[in-house]
């Protein structure tokens, strides 16, 4: 029997991708983003350890389908970051792959000409070279571990790496995630229940072996040593907010049910803000408030933010694309981002030092 007609029925083609070491060696970190992307990750481990008493913000834009516009909003918040680091440790929002529900635009690396021509290769390149740019600034990166190959690409460049609402139960990302060199954020179930996240913490917390790719492009049994650094993101649910003083000591439990660190960040969009973007300010707000009340377990915010507030459908003529304005989900506009950052600085810088 010829065993070509068992294999691959539905695959049309195959491309060779280039390997992660050969993208290094075209695009290598250099010292001061390398810098960066360390000092980031250490100062984010001492919050989750307790022995900073910042908040990390992570904020940017919902996905980056325009690297120009995302410089300028890397530069604006570069400045910013100067004006809090006393109380708040910002990080960049630099997410290139967007799950889909059904289908839709997946992201720069997948689609970076944003007309399904699906040209990945030249997504990574552009999305790698994005990330050192970035870094260089002396401005820290987050992204979401959304494909359990790119990492291998970028993962380098990254200070947190999220794992979003719908991939939190998947064993592949609770895997993966034990592997990451960053701290990791698992979003809470769609539904809004902490079971799923508090799962995923348990396991990426431990060692695991499983099939991937190394720095050669070569298939691997990856074995991990778990990564110590997992914790919850409140993101909202099917039945509403999930961010208040009520919600947040019911997490809290939780994680001490379980024996895990009382750490929560709260994600400022999605259910949370009722998918209206310019809420944002008003769950930031709150938070501060909870802070200034006693709370001691929230240790860091993401927020969605752009140039210009709202979103935009990619239109069939590029040119018509609004700059500076999201894709994806919609965001809160640079200048209500940088007064909510600023009044949450104001009303914690003498309270955060002495919080724990």
């Amino acid at each position: 029997m010829n065993t070509e007609a068992l294999e691959n029925l539905n695959v049309d083609a195959q491309e060779i991708l280039i390997t992660p070491a050969s993208l290094k060696s075209e695009l290598p970190l250099s010292e001061t983003a390398a810098a960066t992307v360390s000092k980031s990750r250490q100062i984010i481990r001492d919050i989750l350890d307790g022995k900073d008493q910042r908040l990390f913000v992570v904020v940017g834009p919902c996905s980056i389908h325009d690297t120009k516009a995302a410089m300028d909003y890397a530069q604006r918040l570069k400045g910013l970051a100067e004006k809090v680091e006393d109380t708040l440790h910002l990080v960049m929002r630099v997410y290139f792959e967007k799950p889909r529900t059904t289908v839709g635009w997946k992201g720069l690396i997948n689609d970076p000409h944003l007309n399904d021509t699906f040209k990945i290769q030249e997504g990574l390149h552009i999305g790698r070279e994005l990330l050192i740019n970035i870094c260089e600034l002396g401005l820290p990166t987050s992204t979401e571990a959304l494909d359990p190959i790119s990492p291998q690409y970028m993962q380098d460049c990254i200070a947190w790496s999220a794992i979003g609402a719908r991939t939190t139960e998947s064993q592949t990302h609770r895997e993966m995630a034990s592997g990451l060199s960053s701290a990791v954020g698992f979003k809470n179930g769609t539904d809004g229940s902490l079971e799923v996240a508090i799962n995923a913490m348990q396991s990426a917390s431990k060692p695991h072996r499983f099939l991937g790719i190394n720095n050669d492009g070569q298939v691997a049994v990856i074995h991990t040593r778990g990564n110590p650094y997992a914790h919850v993101v409140l993101r909202g649910g099917s039945a509403g907010p999930n961010y208040d003083s009520v919600h947040i000591k019911l997490a809290e439990a939780e994680l001490a049910k379980h024996k895990l660190p009382a750490n929560i960040m709260v994600d400022c969009s999605h259910a949370n803000s009722n998918k209206q973007p310019e809420l944002q300010p008003l769950v930031m707000e709150n938070v501060t408030n909870q802070i200034l009340e006693g709370n001691k377990s929230i240790v860091g915010l993401m927020v969605e933010s752009h140039i210009h507030g709202g979103n935009q459908k990619i239109p069939d003529n590029l040119a018509d694309l609004k700059y500076g304005v999201s894709v994806t989900d919609g965001c809160v506009g640079w200048e209500d981002t940088e007064a909510a950052i600023l009044d949450m600085h104001n009303k914690l810088k003498d309270v955060l030092p002495n919080r724990r």
